[in-house]
């Protein structure tokens, strides 16, 4: 195991920066949103802590990247930037989810709404499910899992790589050999394999639902915290990174989408979407998507056990702004 550790100086220019007009605009948060974003810098700081690395199969040791501080995010002359015009985020379901049409309407819902607390003053818009044919997406085999993987140029993930055996040789969504389909869909997971929808399963989806967009706003893997936007290459990885962005991403988003911090952790705390998003019943038992059932739930309660650690975060990051 290996720490990545930065100093205090190096932070502070990767998220104040040295250039005088950027210092400036960081001079202008309020006294509650520096006391956060200056987390960064506290070695002893339980809201943010360096980069832990378990293995050399880990992102950060596989694919060596330059890092990107705020400086270098904010002058990306093709970093996407909301405007009037377009401040919409769309989600496209490629395929259904579960086992019927209702379970894979309710969960796209849940994600529509963790989505738009997260990215707080953008409008979340779902947009009808399409099969993979008409995507017109080329794919390819995966080399190693042989799973089919889709070439894409916008934000995407699938559902199934977040089962808890997609990586195991039992997994039941594997593409065995090459083949014409005859039907007008070549989606190895419509009608054949779908996870079970636990709260791990929608934890993992929200993760990396807004880590995918997060690129899409231009941020890219994050080196410097512990963080949302760092790189994954297994599932192991992706459960380590934290659900939340660290003090330098943090900005590089507010910049991009111009919220106050103090209204996004207010917004997520008291209002419609993270903590009492989480404080919805909550179940976490197999029953919730029968594997051979085709019939509609009776309920479909949101599973978010998973959350309740993140819960305690936020409330520790709204203490902080309260002070």
């Amino acid at each position: 195991m290996q720490t990545v550790r930065h100093s205090e100086r190096t932070l502070k220019t990767a998220l104040i920066s040295k250039n005088p007009a950027l210092v400036s605009q960081y001079e202008k948060l309020d006294a509650g949103e520096k006391r956060l974003m200056d987390e960064a810098f506290r070695p002893d700081s339980d809201l943010f802590g360096p980069i832990t690395l378990h293995s050399q199969s880990d992102w950060i040791t596989s694919h060596p990247e330059a890092p990107q501080d705020f400086e270098e995010f904010f002058s990306d002359p093709y970093r996407k930037t909301p405007s009037p015009q377009k401040h919409s985020i769309y989600i496209q379901c490629i395929g259904l989810l579960g086992n019927t049409r209702s379970i894979s309407e309710e969960y796209v819902k849940w994600l529509k709404g963790y989505c738009e607390a997260f990215f707080y003053g953008l409008t979340v818009k779902l947009l009808e499910p399409v099969p993979v044919s008409a995507t017109r997406c080329s794919f390819r085999i995966n080399d190693n899992t042989q799973n089919l993987q889709i070439h894409a140029g916008v934000g995407i993930f699938s559902f199934a790589r977040y089962g808890s055996d997609f990586y195991s040789s039992h997994y039941e969504g594997k593409l065995k050999k090459l083949q014409k389909k005859s039907s007008s869909d070549y989606s190895v997971f419509d009608n054949y394999y779908v996870p079970e929808v636990t709260s791990v399963l929608l934890l993992r989806s929200c993760k990396t639902l807004t880590h995918e967009i997060g690129h899409i706003f231009g941020l890219r893997h994050c080196q410097w915290l512990a963080c949302l936007m760092q790189g994954s290459n297994h599932l192991e990885e992706a459960d380590q990174r934290p659900l939340d962005l660290c003090p330098i991403c943090l900005r590089k988003l507010q910049s991009a989408v111009g919220f106050h911090l103090k209204d996004r952790y207010k917004v997520n705390l008291f209002f419609k979407a993270l903590v009492r998003w989480v404080d919805a019943e909550s179940t976490d038992t197999p029953t919730v998507t029968p594997k051979h059932s085709r019939e509609d739930p009776l309920s479909l309660p949101k599973p978010v056990e998973a959350f309740k650690e993140w819960k305690e975060w936020i409330t520790k990051c709204l203490a902080v702004l309260q002070k």
